[in-house]
């Protein structure tokens, strides 16, 4: 049998890590300037933290979970998303007693799913979370967050759209709306959504299937039961909005996938991406806390996909082009003047450059041939004879001069040109 990576998996070579880097590097930077924490939560977790978070009904529990028990005997899974983990590590950890508490997060998470181009069973995501803010400007601050994230990293004319789906005061009264309506197209919706009418009706809303989404089309909004305090908050978040000049539309079509949602849905889309242009998703969540245990606690976030980000950023040419990882290759001649290589490479280390050395003690154009690949700015050349003077030459490899430097200048002269 041929070792292979499991389906629905990637292996990030050094081709692509280095764009990896770039989002994440974006991603720490943007957060960070809003006033952000980052949190990690463990790869695994209790598989009650998300039957009671995300919900019995929705796909992720019913379909998608990596379940195992451990040699205790105890059910686990992987971590399918991050939002019940983090509000289960601030509950655990009484996290709550200052409010906000804003925290953002970059890690793995794991489902079952088919994969598709972006959409991975082993998939990482950029997202935030705040607690202890009920109020519509938090909800307006992440998506500040987000739309700030991607416009660092190039992406232009982003849409913002914008929802309801009411709260434990005028749901019941759009439920059963919903449930008459989609109870009389029965026979048009899929097998799935059948089974959703009595456990999670607004699940139908999000399914993509043709038959549904006709159904779909003419069921009745949210938006249009919503009860005054609902309202009032969803015309606080437009007008912070406005005032932090986001443009946006609601979208009475938008419901997200959890049970967790309350109140506040969003989504930014990216229209250049066609029918898939959603790029990053989320809400309000006031209920999760609560549901985990805790003491009711108003929480609001959003979850984006850096692997489908990664792709629209290839799509649009906004990814950097390929760059060295190396700023200088130190070549000696001869096996004997090694153990020197060694010690000017850690020397210029020290000062802040990227340096390979040769470890294989091959012939100079041998290594010469490895810098050129490698793509490095200087080549640190190191002989015998200019080694009993006290210098080695370096190489520009752009320009092919090169001069004599003293070997205990090197490092001021080339950190200068290679950082400018």
């Amino acid at each position: 049998m041929e070792l292979q990576r499991p389906r629905g998996t990637q292996d990030i070579l050094p081709k692509d890590s280095a764009k990896w880097q770039v989002v994440e590097a974006a991603a720490h930077r943007v957060a960070q300037s809003f006033g952000y924490a980052e949190v990690r939560t463990p790869t695994f977790e209790h598989v009650e933290v998300f039957r009671r978070g995300v919900g019995d009904a929705t796909d992720i529990v019913e379909k998608e979970m990596y379940e195992f028990k451990d040699h205790g005997d105890r059910d686990l899974v992987l971590r399918p998303e991050s939002t019940a983990a983090v509000a289960r590590a601030l509950l655990q950890a009484s996290a709550f007693a200052e409010p906000p508490v804003r925290l953002y997060y970059m890690q793995s998470h794991f489902r079952y799913e088919r994969p598709q181009a972006g959409r991975l069973r082993q998939h990482t995501q950029f997202g935030v979370e705040v607690y202890g803010a009920g109020g519509p400007l938090a909800d307006a601050e992440v998506i500040a967050l987000a739309q700030s994230f991607l416009a660092e990293l190039g992406l232009r004319n982003l849409s913002v759209r914008l929802n309801s789906i009411g709260d434990a005061q005028c749901r019941p009264a759009y439920r059963a709306a919903l449930v008459a309506h989609l109870e009389g197209h029965r026979e048009e919706l899929c097998a799935d959504c059948q089974r959703r009418i009595e456990r999670s009706p607004l699940r139908v809303l999000d399914c993509k299937k043709e038959g549904c989404r006709r159904v779909v089309a003419e069921a009745p909004q949210p938006i249009d039961h919503l009860c005054e305090d609902c309202l009032r908050h969803l015309e606080g978040v437009e007008a912070a909005l406005f005032a932090l000049g986001i443009s946006y539309a609601r979208d009475g079509s938008i419901v997200r996938g959890l049970d967790y949602y309350t109140r506040t849905v969003f989504e930014i889309q990216y229209a250049k991406l066609g029918a898939q242009s959603t790029v990053c998703g989320g809400g309000r969540y006031d209920g999760l806390v609560e549901a985990l245990g805790g003491a009711p606690q108003p929480g609001v976030g959003f979850g984006l996909g850096l692997e489908r980000l990664l792709l629209t950023l290839e799509e649009e040419s906004l990814l950097p082009a390929d760059r060295s990882a190396v700023d200088v290759f130190v070549a000696a001649i001869g096996e004997e003047l090694g153990n020197e290589a060694l010690r000017i490479a850690q020397l210029l280390r020290g000062h802040g450059l990227r340096v390979e050395q040769d470890i294989l003690a091959r012939s100079l154009k041998a290594q010469l041939r490895r810098a050129q690949k490698v793509g490095v700015a200087k080549v640190v050349i190191l002989g015998p004879q200019e080694f009993a003077r006290g210098v080695a030459t370096v190489r520009d490899m752009v320009s092919s001069a090169q001069e004599e430097v003293p070997i205990d200048q090197l490092a001021a002269r080339i950190t200068a040109p290679v950082r400018e």
